[in-house]
Protein backbone atom coordinates (compact mmCIF):
# COMPACT_ATOMS: atom_id res chain seq x y z
CA UNK A 1 0.00 0.00 0.00
CA UNK A 2 0.99 3.58 -0.53
CA UNK A 3 0.42 6.42 1.97
CA UNK A 4 -2.88 7.48 0.38
CA UNK A 5 -4.14 3.88 0.49
CA UNK A 6 -3.22 3.56 4.16
CA UNK A 7 -5.00 6.84 4.93
CA UNK A 8 -8.11 5.54 3.13
CA UNK A 9 -8.35 2.45 5.38
CA UNK A 10 -7.98 4.46 8.59
CA UNK A 11 -11.45 6.03 8.86
CA UNK A 12 -11.56 9.29 10.77
CA UNK A 13 -7.76 9.58 10.90
CA UNK A 14 -5.56 12.06 9.13
CA UNK A 15 -1.84 12.24 8.49
CA UNK A 16 -0.24 14.20 11.33
CA UNK A 17 3.43 14.24 10.32
CA UNK A 18 6.23 12.46 8.47
CA UNK A 19 9.67 11.63 9.85
CA UNK A 20 12.84 9.64 9.17
CA UNK A 21 12.25 6.32 10.94
CA UNK A 22 15.68 4.74 10.72
CA UNK A 23 19.22 6.16 10.61
CA UNK A 24 20.59 3.33 8.48
CA UNK A 25 18.08 3.06 5.64
CA UNK A 26 15.52 5.15 3.83
CA UNK A 27 12.45 4.37 5.95
CA UNK A 28 9.74 7.01 6.08
CA UNK A 29 7.49 7.09 9.14
CA UNK A 30 4.00 8.58 8.99
CA UNK A 31 1.86 9.29 12.04
CA UNK A 32 -1.91 9.05 11.69
CA UNK A 33 -4.36 10.34 14.29
CA UNK A 34 -7.82 11.75 14.86
CA UNK A 35 -7.84 15.48 14.07
CA UNK A 36 -4.73 17.14 15.43
CA UNK A 37 -4.66 14.82 18.44
CA UNK A 38 -1.97 12.39 19.47
CA UNK A 39 -0.76 9.77 16.97
CA UNK A 40 -2.77 6.55 16.94
CA UNK A 41 -1.09 4.57 14.15
CA UNK A 42 2.49 4.69 12.90
CA UNK A 43 2.99 3.47 9.34
CA UNK A 44 6.43 2.87 7.85
CA UNK A 45 7.30 2.95 4.16
CA UNK A 46 10.30 2.02 2.00
CA UNK A 47 10.29 3.14 -1.62
CA UNK A 48 6.75 4.45 -1.06
CA UNK A 49 5.36 1.04 0.01
CA UNK A 50 4.04 0.09 3.43
CA UNK A 51 6.14 -2.50 5.28
CA UNK A 52 5.46 -1.93 9.00
CA UNK A 53 2.65 -0.68 11.25
CA UNK A 54 2.68 0.08 14.98
CA UNK A 55 -0.36 0.91 17.09
CA UNK A 56 -0.22 3.42 19.92
CA UNK A 57 -1.77 1.83 23.03
CA UNK A 58 -3.22 5.08 24.39
CA UNK A 59 -4.81 6.45 21.22
CA UNK A 60 -4.78 3.69 18.61
CA UNK A 61 -7.30 1.09 17.54
CA UNK A 62 -7.46 -2.35 19.13
CA UNK A 63 -5.52 -5.11 17.37
CA UNK A 64 -6.58 -8.68 18.10
CA UNK A 65 -5.24 -12.17 17.52
CA UNK A 66 -7.90 -14.92 17.72
CA UNK A 67 -10.10 -12.50 19.65
CA UNK A 68 -7.37 -11.68 22.18
CA UNK A 69 -6.57 -7.99 22.44
CA UNK A 70 -2.94 -7.10 21.77
CA UNK A 71 -3.12 -3.32 22.24
CA UNK A 72 -2.78 -1.66 25.67
CA UNK A 73 -2.52 -4.91 27.67
CA UNK A 74 -0.56 -5.67 30.80
CA UNK A 75 2.69 -7.07 29.34
CA UNK A 76 2.82 -10.12 31.63
CA UNK A 77 -0.78 -11.09 30.73
CA UNK A 78 -0.17 -10.91 27.00
CA UNK A 79 3.12 -12.76 27.38
CA UNK A 80 1.27 -15.61 29.16
CA UNK A 81 -1.21 -15.77 26.26
CA UNK A 82 1.58 -15.94 23.68
CA UNK A 83 3.53 -18.54 25.63
CA UNK A 84 0.40 -20.68 26.07
CA UNK A 85 -0.08 -20.60 22.27
CA UNK A 86 3.61 -21.50 21.91
CA UNK A 87 3.40 -24.46 24.31
CA UNK A 88 0.26 -25.69 22.49
CA UNK A 89 2.31 -25.49 19.26
CA UNK A 90 -0.10 -22.99 17.71
CA UNK A 91 2.49 -20.19 17.44
CA UNK A 92 6.26 -20.16 17.37
CA UNK A 93 7.06 -17.41 19.88
CA UNK A 94 10.59 -16.09 20.09
CA UNK A 95 12.32 -13.29 21.95
CA UNK A 96 14.51 -10.65 20.42
CA UNK A 97 17.80 -9.39 21.86
CA UNK A 98 16.00 -6.74 23.93
CA UNK A 99 13.54 -9.25 25.37
CA UNK A 100 10.50 -8.44 23.24
CA UNK A 101 8.27 -11.43 22.46
CA UNK A 102 7.04 -11.94 18.95
CA UNK A 103 5.94 -14.35 16.29
CA UNK A 104 8.19 -14.23 13.23
CA UNK A 105 5.69 -16.30 11.22
CA UNK A 106 3.04 -13.59 11.71
CA UNK A 107 5.39 -10.63 11.50
CA UNK A 108 4.37 -9.56 15.02
CA UNK A 109 6.51 -8.05 17.76
CA UNK A 110 5.03 -6.88 21.03
CA UNK A 111 6.71 -3.79 22.44
CA UNK A 112 5.78 -1.75 25.49
CA UNK A 113 4.99 1.90 25.85
CA UNK A 114 4.63 3.96 28.99
CA UNK A 115 1.05 5.08 29.67
CA UNK A 116 -0.73 6.76 32.57
CA UNK A 117 -1.18 3.47 34.44
CA UNK A 118 2.27 2.04 33.64
CA UNK A 119 3.76 0.03 30.80
CA UNK A 120 1.25 -1.39 28.30
CA UNK A 121 1.66 -3.36 25.09
CA UNK A 122 2.22 -1.83 21.64
CA UNK A 123 1.83 -4.25 18.71
CA UNK A 124 4.26 -3.77 15.84
CA UNK A 125 3.57 -5.70 12.64
CA UNK A 126 5.39 -6.23 9.36
CA UNK A 127 4.20 -7.81 6.14
CA UNK A 128 4.93 -11.45 5.26
CA UNK A 129 8.03 -10.75 3.16
CA UNK A 130 9.61 -8.91 6.14
CA UNK A 131 8.38 -11.30 8.86
CA UNK A 132 11.50 -13.49 8.99
CA UNK A 133 13.54 -12.47 12.05
CA UNK A 134 11.21 -9.55 12.81
CA UNK A 135 11.85 -9.97 16.56
CA UNK A 136 15.56 -9.36 15.96
CA UNK A 137 16.26 -5.65 16.31
CA UNK A 138 19.51 -6.02 14.37
CA UNK A 139 18.54 -8.21 11.39
CA UNK A 140 14.78 -7.65 11.24
CA UNK A 141 12.89 -5.10 9.19
CA UNK A 142 11.32 -3.05 12.00
CA UNK A 143 12.61 0.55 11.91
CA UNK A 144 15.11 1.65 14.55
CA UNK A 145 12.74 4.21 16.06
CA UNK A 146 10.37 1.40 17.16
CA UNK A 147 13.11 -0.16 19.31
CA UNK A 148 13.95 3.07 21.16
CA UNK A 149 12.31 3.82 24.49
CA UNK A 150 10.62 1.66 27.12
CA UNK A 151 11.84 -1.95 27.11
CA UNK A 152 9.96 -5.17 27.78
CA UNK A 153 9.75 -5.67 31.56
CA UNK A 154 12.51 -7.98 32.78
CA UNK A 155 13.87 -8.29 36.33
CA UNK A 156 17.49 -7.80 35.27
CA UNK A 157 16.90 -5.69 32.17
CA UNK A 158 17.21 -1.96 31.67
CA UNK A 159 14.07 0.18 31.68
CA UNK A 160 14.88 2.05 28.47
CA UNK A 161 17.07 1.75 25.40
CA UNK A 162 19.42 3.34 24.92
CA UNK A 163 20.15 3.40 28.65
CA UNK A 164 20.91 6.77 30.25
CA UNK A 165 24.40 7.98 29.34
CA UNK A 166 24.78 5.59 26.38
CA UNK A 167 25.62 7.27 23.08
CA UNK A 168 24.58 5.08 20.11
CA UNK A 169 26.40 5.55 16.80
CA UNK A 170 23.53 7.20 14.93
CA UNK A 171 25.35 10.31 13.81
CA UNK A 172 22.92 13.21 13.45
CA UNK A 173 19.78 11.01 13.50
CA UNK A 174 17.50 11.30 16.55
CA UNK A 175 14.50 9.09 17.36
CA UNK A 176 11.28 10.91 16.40
CA UNK A 177 9.43 10.26 19.66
Amino acid sequence: MRITEVAAVLPGMAELRRFQADPFREALGVEFGVGSAEPAVYAYFVDGRLFCVAVDPAHGPQVTLWGRELTACVPADLERFLLHAHWCEVLDVSYGPRGNPGVNGLGLVVRVQEAAGGAVTRPVMVGPIWADRCTDDWEGAIPECEWVGRQWPHPRGTQTWPPPGHKPRWGAWRPPF
